[in-house]
């Protein structure tokens, strides 16, 4: 089968190897529908060097399962699953907490040591599959819902994880900062749970506007200290806000958090930090009596929640993806993203 590499900076390939097989009676093999690329792909696409080790790419894939071990029960042959980005056993007490991300023996796509491959692929071995995938029943593999779908595997799962966590509800003001798909999707679902006001930091004018039609009332395009003075000048009494959803993951972008959260206030931080350590102080989150929460989100913990308003048409995340591209040319597709020509780019077989 063909499967996406990526050697070093700006050096990702398209390989023929192996067939996956089930290696353990709690495998599933699933042939890959539709996979994406991240933001967090770029990360990697920036900053490997070629003393490390190629790997595979991809963490959100939609698929058939194709096979089966003997001791998997919640799936069939046949059906149309989605894989969260993290695969777990759904039984340890992580797990049984919606917390997936941290499963005792669970981990993530593109780990060699456990001999897991990504989803960048025609097709994948998924360890724990009955804990880990999630069947839906009576979807064709060419749906137009399937790109919908293929979010809840991370981006709108994240971008749900960071206005819980953040404890969004009726009447709240909202700032999001970052306008890639888990920015905008984070704006989805601070609309979904009650907030009045969401104020979306980005730049880029086609992305924004489509936060506006995910529900952001106000946008503001600048960074640093003007941007969180123009914030600030939004919010009531010019205080700043009591949510502040963080989907970049660079230090700026988390400076700009602690300037825009106003006293007793919460940031949910869902972008893949680039940085070790993080201003905690007393003039950062110390004096303002401010919590810090986020993580990786546990999507395999929302996707039920979430499903229904998907299935509906009630919500429409897959408007995220705005190329589309096969798995021989996903090396342009990182370009493209990289180039920021492209916001979330799709992937068929």
């Amino acid at each position: 089968m063909r499967a996406a590499f990526m050697y070093s900076a700006g050096d990702v390939r398209i390989e023929q190897i192996p067939d996956p097989v089930i290696e353990r009676p709690t495998d599933a093999v699933v042939r890959v529908v539709r996979s994406c690329i991240c933001g967090s792909d770029l990360h990697p696409y920036h900053s490997r060097t070629e003393n490390d080790a190629r790997t595979t790419m991809g963490h959100e894939f939609v698929g058939v399962v194709e096979d089966i071990g003997a001791e998997v029960a919640t799936v069939r042959t046949g059906d149309f699953v989605i894989a969260p980005f993290a695969w777990s056993d759904g039984t340890c007490e992580f797990c049984l907490a919606g917390l997936q991300t941290s499963c005792v023996h669970g981990g993530f796509w593109n780990d060699a040591r456990h001999g897991v491959l990504g989803g960048q692929a025609e097709a994948v071995r998924v360890p724990l599959a009955d804990g880990t995938l999630f069947a839906v029943p009576g979807i064709a593999e060419d749906s137009p819902l399937v790109p919908s779908l293929l979010t809840l595997s991370d981006v709108y799962g994240t971008g749900w994880h960071a206005a819980r966590t953040a404890g969004v509800g009726a009447g709240d003001t909202v700032v999001v900062i970052g306008d890639g798909a888990v920015g905008l999707l984070a704006v989805l679902s601070a609309r979904q749970l009650g907030a009045d006001q969401i104020i979306l930091m980005g730049r880029h004018e086609v992305r924004t506007d489509l936060g506006r039609r995910f529900g952001a009332t106000d946008v503001v395009a600048d960074r640093g200290a003007e941007g969180i003075a123009q914030v600030r000048e939004l919010t009531p009494g010019g205080l700043g806000a009591a949510k502040v959803l963080e989907a970049v993951g660079h230090m700026p972008a988390y400076r700009q958090a602690v300037g825009v959260l106003r006293p007793g206030g919460t940031i949910s931080r869902v972008g893949v930090p680039q940085y070790e350590e993080a201003p905690v102080g007393f003039r950062s989150l110390f004096g303002k009596n401010a919590t810090l929460t986020g993580g990786p989100a546990p999507v395999r913990a929302y996707i039920e929640e979430l499903l229904p308003a998907v299935l509906s048409g009630e919500v429409d995340p897959g408007l995220v993806f705005d190329r589309t591209v096969t798995l021989d040319e996903v090396p342009r597709g990182y370009r493209e993203m990289d180039e920021r020509t492209a916001l979330k780019v799709l992937v068929t077989p």
